[in-house]
């Protein structure tokens, strides 16, 4: 019997099928050759050339760059609207998609549209929008600076700008796999007297954490590096409203060179730092599967 499959499986009428499916050696190794390259020439050239220009006059003109009042005023600001930026994302991603797959409502379809508004608009545009809403000149401007309030060229501008761009992160990355996990084991729960918030705690966060993680690294990353939205609203009013991208922007323009990639390098080690998290997130969430089939 094994030797007929053997005798089967070596006929003539086989091999071609199994070699259709397996590339030559050196076409891929041109594939390999070609991605590695891409990679190298794009991402990690460019990436060696910041570290080498923020450390080219030595370790104390880099940390001396942190050192400026300007430099500590915008790592603040930057780590403040991503402190509040990304809770609130968080938020409404995991309303919106519990919304948007456990129930059907009128305006379903309008929702998700406007759920991926973000990525078809350009930031500079989403910024001029708020400048157009909260400017001087705006809509709403006269009233808020009759009652001495202040949103453009200031904190909640530039906390408002950093929201808009990332809030679709957390919602994309939850509204497919909640689409696929279905709503099955929610109802069995209902069933057996689970209220709604213990549904939610106890069976949809465990099945959705690891999809929840990866949104909010995603999102915490963009808005840490967000330029175009933020210029806009921000006034570049050195101490006070420049985050860390429109910081390296200054020091550049000012021919600081060393100063600017030294900021640019903080921002591509989180960068980096987002990475492995990204990473580590897949690889967890990859053994969390396998492990109940190994266990079955």
């Amino acid at each position: 019997m094994a030797a007929g499959t053997i005798s089967r499986l070596d006929s003539p009428l086989v091999r071609p099928v199994r070699r259709a499916t397996q590339d030559r050696w050196w076409v891929r190794a041109l594939l390999l050759t070609v991605a590695l390259g891409f990679l190298g020439l794009f991402l990690i050239v460019p990436l060696v050339a910041v570290f080498v220009e923020a450390f080219r006059k030595g370790a104390a003109a880099y940390f001396a760059a942190f050192a400026e009042s300007d430099a500590r005023a915008a790592i603040k600001l930057t780590l403040l609207a991503t402190g509040i930026s990304v809770p609130l994302n968080l938020v409404f991603g995991v309303a919106a998609s519990w919304a948007i797959t456990k129930f059907s409502f009128p305006g379903k379809s309008l929702l998700i549209t406007l759920i991926d508004l973000p990525f078809a608009v350009s930031p500079v545009i989403s910024g001029l929008i708020y400048v157009l809403m909260f400017g001087a000149q705006g809509w709403f401007g006269p009233w808020l600076i009759e009652h001495d309030y202040k949103i453009i060229f200031a904190v909640p501008g530039i906390v408002l700008a950093t929201t808009f761009v990332t809030f679709p992160f957390v919602a994309r990355e939850l509204i497919p796999l909640m689409q696929a996990q279905g709503s099955e084991e929610e109802q069995a729960a209902i069933t057996l007297g689970a209220n709604g918030w213990q549904t939610f705690w106890r069976v949809t966060v465990p099945n959705i954490k690891w999809g929840l993680f990866y949104g909010v690294i995603l999102c915490n990353a963009r808005a840490m590096g967000e330029f175009g939205a933020v210029s806009v609203v921000s006034g570049h009013i050195r101490g006070e409203t420049n985050t860390l991208p429109l910081h390296v922007e200054i020091l550049y323009n000012e021919y600081n060179y060393a100063a600017a990639f030294a900021v640019a390098s903080l921002l591509a080690l989180l960068a980096l730092v987002t990475l492995f998290l990204k990473s580590f997130v897949e690889w967890q969430h990859a053994r969390s599967r396998r492990e109940p089939s190994s266990s079955s």
